[in-house]
């Protein structure tokens, strides 16, 4: 088996024309070579979906690949509402020495094939089954695309890659269909537990009070356990809602972050009175 080591996986890439658009760094992986195996296959130009819950660090992964490669990333953030123009550009009118002409402004999925910059496209399953068929002459080996706007035909520059992410069986999403599922290379990713959790947390708030730090993450913890059977949503478990409630936490009492960075959140009564007791029977004041 040939490995692709870390100076060949970024030799694979030349920097962007656009440095105002690479992202950083900072994802953790929870689990052992999954961050590197992700990196290889962006390397190897296959298109990378990434599976998992919301808040679990998907968008943070992204941006951390666009850092390690120094490579600028256009993203996108799908709705029902996203259309052909939203991904490939829009014409409009401009005044030009007196005189008014059509000039076509470029969408984000064709800087990104012509730059060579990275694309990333969150929720790709928000958006409408008619709207995706626009991305699968650049998900295969062509990464080839005729612009229904201009009728350009557009060849993807080599350094060109595709990350997309999405949160499964959540509401208002609906299943990838196979013929775009298959031009993806996909991984799961998991919630940040345990060390990489903390040490992650630490790095972020290298301040915080080490007994409220302690507080946190068992909180964390306990609500992760009840999101996986299933008895609170992903989101009361979630990196940002803990990242939320840090962050209040720094300058309010920690109840009244739990209240404003997580509880608020939440919209059925039950689980939002049971995340409340979780959180109590940890307060020690």
């Amino acid at each position: 088996m040939i490995r692709l080591e870390k100076q060949q996986l970024r030799n694979k890439r030349t920097h962007g024309d656009d440095t105002s658009l690479i992202r950083t760094g900072g994802y953790k992986s929870p689990e052992p070579h999954l961050l590197e195996d992700i990196q290889t296959a962006v390397a190897l130009g296959k298109p990378v979906l990434l599976k998992g819950p919301a808040g679990a660090g998907k968008t943070k992964l992204a941006e951390s690949i666009s850092a390690y490669f120094n490579q600028p990333m256009q993203s996108i953030n799908t709705s029902v509402d996203l259309d052909a123009e939203a991904l490939l550009g829009f014409k409009t009118l401009v005044q030009r020495d007196g005189q008014t002409a059509i000039e076509f402004v470029e969408g984000p999925v064709v800087q990104a094939m012509k730059k060579g910059h990275l694309l990333y496209i969150d929720e790709i399953n928000m958006a409408k089954a008619e709207t995706l068929p626009i991305l699968h002459g650049i998900l295969d080996y062509r990464k080839m695309l005729t612009n229904p706007f201009t009728g350009e035909v557009i060849q993807a520059h080599p350094d060109f890659g595709v990350i997309a992410a999405i949160n499964e069986g959540y509401m208002g999403t609906a299943p990838l269909n196979e013929a775009l599922k298959d031009r993806f290379v996909s991984f799961q990713i998991p919630y940040i537990q345990g060390e990489a959790l903390k040490e992650l947390v630490s790095e972020t708030f290298s301040d915080y009070p080490k007994s409220q730090l302690e507080t946190v993450l068992s909180i964390t913890s306990e609500l992760r356990t009840l999101a996986e059977q299933g008895r609170v949503a992903d989101e009361s478990a979630s990196i940002r809602s803990l990242f939320d409630v840090m962050e209040l936490s720094l300058h309010i009492p920690l109840r009244r972050a739990y209240r404003y960075g997580l509880l608020e959140k939440l919209g059925d009564a039950q689980e939002k009175q049971l995340v409340s007791e979780i959180i109590e029977s940890w307060m020690t004041e």
